[in-house]
Order: C-alpha cells, then structure tokens, then sequence
C-alpha cells in the first residue's frame, strides 16, 4: 500500500485531521486532539506509526520483520510499519482502525458525544 493511500484512508475516518505538529517530515493524525497515527520517510523507507494493545504489539514485533516498536515513541503502546510491502492493505487499514478505536475509547464522554455529533 502506498502510503499516499494509507494518508487519505485516515483521514476518511470520523472527525481525523491531519496535521504536522513535530514539523514537515511527520504527518501526525488525530482524532478530537489525540494522536492516534504518524505518518514519515524513515531512512527511505515509507512508515506509519500506531497505537496498539501492548499484548498486540508485542505479537506483531516478533511476527513481522516490518514491524517494530514506536519509533521516538513509547515503545509499549506504538508500534511502527514500514511499508514494504509485507503487509497487506487490508491489514495495514485493520490496523489503523484499531489504533483509531484505541484512541476513540479513551476520548472523554464529552468528547465522544461531540465525535459523534459530526
């Protein structure tokens, strides 16, 4: 998946927005103000960094070479892809829901009824 479609398919999520807060190489996407994916080039290589359950990310890390704990983040809750192919587009968007639903479930109640009002 290039990652020019993996960036217009978080930002197709309810109320994402995308944003360069750590300057023009990361392409941050939040969600009512919460981070829930990042975007960049790292050595060449395209990558998206997500947040998951660390059970999850943990398994991910040991199952595939592309995976690899958050880079420049906290390592037991993100984890970073680099797209080369290994993963499936399909996996890559589950993914990406997840870390989207992740961020979503911990959003105050206030919040949460704001996201579902859009």
């Amino acid at each position: 998946m290039e990652i020019e479609s993996l960036e217009k398919y978080l930002l197709s999520l309810k109320g994402a927005q995308g944003c360069y807060p750590f300057g023009p190489e990361a392409y941050v996407f939040k969600v009512m103000g919460k981070m829930f994916a990042l975007t960049a080039i790292h050595n060449g290589i395209p990558s998206i960094t997500l947040k998951c359950l660390p059970a999850d990310g943990d398994f991910l890390v040991n199952e595939f070479a592309s995976i690899i704990p958050g880079y420049h983040m906290n390592k037991q809750h993100w984890i970073t892809i680099a797209l080369t192919g290994e993963l499936s587009e399909s996996m890559l968007q589950d993914l990406a829901d997840k870390s989207y639903n992740l961020v979503v479930s911990k959003l105050t109640r206030v919040n949460k009824e704001a996201l579902s009002a859009l």
